[in-house]
């Protein structure tokens, strides 16, 4: 039988934390890989900011969002925290640029020359100001979904390269549903390894959320993109 107190542990948003940072480093142990050279992102998407300061009390200091309307608000309201880091994971307008950019770290979702071009641009002090990027790739057939088709991602990583207040850091991608994340995960593998006879300091891969960060460790993932696995479902939209 479980532990009462085990399992009312596990079901606290530190008992959750400390279990999925378990998992991850037992993965990475199992693959040969040091713990400590995997960035875990807390998503915490239409949670309050008051989760995020939890969170940050219990050691968290990258802090992802999907919605730029959140990721401003949230990084308001907790601008005491200096040395939280935003990541911005959901899809990027050419509009919002400027927004994001003010509040993110890094965005993990440049996946067309115009977002890359804009989020440049929007750098008030381009010399000092660098903002580290990830390029978003499609692992799907719809050209609907979000991400650059596997044929542009070199000219996408060419087009970033070249610009002055953008840090290319690697690439980013979601494992689609009508594949095992593995085989996807093994092909995200492969095209980063493109993406560095590009860049060569290039190396990041962000992959792998609630779902199947284990397999994202698997195929050598930096940075992991979990939610709901810490933060408990999701609140009711209004």
């Amino acid at each position: 039988m479980i532990d009462a107190s085990a399992r009312d542990g596990a079901e606290t948003l530190t008992g959750r934390l400390g279990a999925v940072d378990a998992r991850i480093t037992a993965a990475a142990r199992v693959h040969g890989r040091d713990p400590a050279e995997i960035t875990r992102i807390v998503v915490t998407k239409f949670h309050p900011a008051s989760l995020v300061r939890e969170l940050y009390a219990a050691g968290v200091r990258d802090v992802g969002e999907n919605r730029q309307q959140e990721l401003s608000a949230k990084a308001g309201d907790l601008a005491d925290l200096t040395d939280l880091r935003w990541h911005f994971v959901g899809q990027a307008q050419t509009n919002k640029a400027r927004a994001i950019r003010s509040a993110a770290a890094a965005v993990h979702s440049v996946d067309r020359p115009r977002i890359a071009d804009a989020l440049d641009a929007a750098a008030e002090k381009p010399e000092e100001d660098v903002l580290d990027v990830f390029l978003q790739i499609n692992l799907t057939d719809d050209p609907g979904r979000g991400g650059v088709h596997p044929d542009g991602l070199l000219a996408l990583a060419e087009h970033v390269v070249g610009l002055g207040a953008l840090r290319l850091r690697g690439v980013m991608a979601v494992a689609p549903l009508d594949e095992e994340p593995a085989r996807a995960f093994a092909r995200l593998a492969r095209m980063s390894e493109s993406v560095r006879g590009v860049a060569p300091s290039a190396s990041a891969i962000s992959a792998g959320m609630t779902g199947d960060f284990e397999e994202a460790i698997a195929a050598g993932a930096t940075h992991l993109r979990i939610g709901s696995a810490i933060t408990g479902p999701r609140p009711l939209r209004g």
